[in-house]
Order: C-alpha cells, then structure tokens, then sequence
C-alpha cells in the first residue's frame, strides 16, 4: 500500500511540474525510472517491493494488456495520403529480420548462450515504443508518411511479438518435461483461444455499444467507460480459459477501433489515460531493476556492443531495404529505421521475463534491456530535434500515388 501512495503522490507531483519538466526535454517516463533508482533501488531502499510475487506478475501483465488494446485502438486511416505507408512490409518483413539479427548478434557476443535465451532477448529489446519520440509524431515539419509509418508499426509490432515471447519463455522454463511438440502445441491452443474471445468480446461489445447509442441508453461521454474495461475483460476471460491474455486484448482492441472513432468524442481517451498511468508504475519498476541489477555490476562491453547493434544495424539495415520501392526517399526510410524508439514494451516483456526465468538468465535478458532501452532514451532523445530540422530544409516533392501495400 505504501508503494501505491509513493506512485500516486509522484503522479500527482508531475503534473503540477510536467510542463516546467517538458522544458528541460525530462519527460514522465524518465522522470518515474529515476524516481525508481533513487527510492527503491539499492541495498536499503526507502521503498521496498517484491518484483517476484503473483500479484505484480499479473499487475505486469495487465498493463501489458491494456497498452496493446490501445495500441490496437490507435491505428489511424491514413487512406488520404493515397500512398503505401510501408506498414506491412515493417512488419511482416522488416521486423522479423530485425529480431534474427538481433539473435545472430547475440549468439556472436555470448558465445554458448542458449538460443531459446537469445530468442528471449532478441523479442524483448526488438519492439518500438514511440512514447520517447511523441513530439517527434506531431512535429509537423516531419513528412506526415514517415509519421505514419511509425505510427503503424509502433501500433502493431507488439501485439505481433507478444505471443512468440510468451513461447519461447515457455520453453526455458519448462518443468514439466513437455516436447517441443507440447509447446508448440500449447502456444497455438493459446492464441487460437485468444483470437476467439478477442473477437467476441471486440464484435460484441462494438454492437452493443452501437445500439445503445442510437436507443439513447448511453452518451458518448459515459461510453469511455466501457473502452477502458474492455481490455480487462478480454484478458481476464481468456486467461481463465487457458489462452493468450495478450493476444486477446490486441484483437479486440482491432475489432472495436471502428465503432470507438465513429463514436467520436474521445471514447478512447480514458483507456489511453489509464495506459499511461499504469506505464509510468513500470517505469518505476525498472528503474528499481535498474538499480538493483544494472548499477551495481556496472555496464560490461558486449552488453554495450549489443544494445548499439539492436538499436542501428538490427533495426536501420531491413526498415531501409523493406521501404524501398515504395515511394520512400533515403532520407524518409533513414528516418524512419533509425527512431525505432525503445520504451515501455520492452520493459513490460524484460519484467516478465525476470520474473519467470531462473535468476541468471533473468539478469542477462534484463540487463541487455536495460542497456538498449537507456541507449534509446539518449540517442533518440538528442537527435529527434536535428532530423525535424532537416526535413524543414529539405521538403520533398509529394511522391506519386501507389497502391497500398
């Protein structure tokens, strides 16, 4: 309970200094992961919590799930630009490139770690969060496609990578003795479950809401409500009958996006609060971690080494070839490979893993996130501003029309 006052009275705080903060480029998130280092962090931290219990596991996991419904929720028409945007091609192209680089250069840098682990690692430290690089996505001297892109991706690759983690984790902590035949197995029982209650629960709930709008049993305002408790209601009934709580809350996520925005009047904004609220407690979290893991041991070369090869070769090398052929200009595909951001979702994946994992291989995946995630708050943070510049001296010609892909 003590840890909750601490959250909440550090909310409250930031909001009455948050635009002071905005000012000196300190935002919520490393606001709340410094707050982590300095009062929970260390041998005798002012604030104590067991990472390791079931209730901050399915706490961990609930945040997780609200942040994919919303990311599924925030996928926008961008039909109007009448151009590809490159979106499946990031995704079912580049993204699984990035995630075998990111294996292959884990297997180069720790010699004789287990490949399920490197799989682990690679999934973690590979999806987008463009919470960092927010003013990045409305700086209008931006192209608008490279915004969407990132926007699209950003949107999707979570909810994509969510289950291949949830299988690979399977397979490292496996005490049963179940083949791999078992777990294949398992994970696709899972997600087949997931994606039936998703769809229910997305299908149904956009019908019900519809009609009792138009039978003025409910007001557009009352409806947040009912967004924000959908993506608890997803996961809660999938988990309870075996499936992919994830996944679940994705789909429906993409099954009500439709009527949310018809319904207009910030139906989604609520959900999108909650969100952001309950990212900020994992923000604090890993700053804790942070502390607690990271600090202590000090930062070792490959470590550094893979951080820097997730962040530019294992992302920039297939967003740039992927986007070719499409319209993209070489600075419009550099853009846009190089603030692949790295953020809450990887936190939220790099928490679950430490908390499921025996310790050593625990504090490998989280140390390597940690590392990426840090790198990526500096990085991006200190050259956004330099590459809106540049699109604002060198505007391109509006590219001509394709078909979208």
């Amino acid at each position: 309970m003590f840890v909750l006052l601490v959250l909440v009275l550090l909310l409250f705080v930031w909001t009455l200094v948050s635009e002071r903060m905005a000012r000196w480029n300190i935002t919520a998130p490393i606001a709340f992961a410094v707050a982590g280092v300095v009062l929970a962090g260390g041998a005798h931290p002012a604030i104590s919590f067991d990472l390791e219990t079931h209730l901050f596991q399915r706490g961990v996991e609930l945040v997780l799930a609200v942040m994919l419904f919303t990311d599924a929720t925030e996928a926008r028409d961008y039909e109007s630009l009448g151009q590809s945007l490159g979106g499946r091609r990031l995704l079912g192209l580049a993204l699984p490139t990035s995630v075998v680089l990111a294996i292959v250069f884990g297997a180069a840098l720790f010699p004789g770690t287990s490949w399920w682990l490197l799989a682990v690692a690679a999934l973690v430290v590979m999806p987008t969060d463009l919470a960092p690089v927010l003013s990045f996505l409305r700086d209008k001297r931006v192209p608008l496609r490279v915004r969407a892109a990132l926007n699209i991706e950003g949107g999707f690759n979570d909810g994509l990578i969510s289950p291949l983690f949830v299988f690979c984790v399977a397979n490292l902590t496996n005490t049963k003795g179940d083949s791999f035949t078992d777990l294949v197995l398992n994970a696709l029982k899972g997600s087949v479950f997931a994606v039936l209650v998703g769809s229910a629960v997305g299908f149904l709930a956009a019908l019900l809401v519809r009609r009792c709008l138009e039978a003025g049993w409910a007001g557009p305002a009352g409806l947040r409500l009912a967004s924000l408790a959908l993506p608890f209601l997803t996961y809660a009934a999938t988990v309870l009958i075996g499936g992919n709580g994830f996944v679940a809350a994705f789909i429906t996520g993409l099954c009500y996006a439709r009527t949310a925005h018809a319904i207009g009047h910030h139906s989604l904004e609520l959900a999108h609060d909650a969100s952001h609220v309950m990212a900020l407690a994992v923000w604090f979290a890993f700053g804790k971690l942070t502390a607690d893991e990271f600090v202590q041991d000090g930062l070792a070369w490959p470590v550094i080494g893979y951080a820097l090869l997730a962040l530019t070769v294992a992302r920039i090398v297939p967003v740039y070839a992927t986007l070719s052929g499409i319209g993209f200009g070489r600075a419009e595909r550099a853009a846009i490979g190089w603030l692949g951001s790295r953020g809450v979702t990887s936190i939220v994946f790099a928490i679950l893993a430490y908390v499921q994992l025996p310790l050593g291989e625990a504090v490998f995946v989280f140390n390597l996130t940690c590392a990426t995630v840090l790198l990526s708050v500096i990085l991006h943070g200190v050259t956004m501003e330099p590459i809106a510049h540049w699109f604002a001296r060198n505007p391109r010609p509006a590219a001509p029309t394709t078909p979208s892909r």
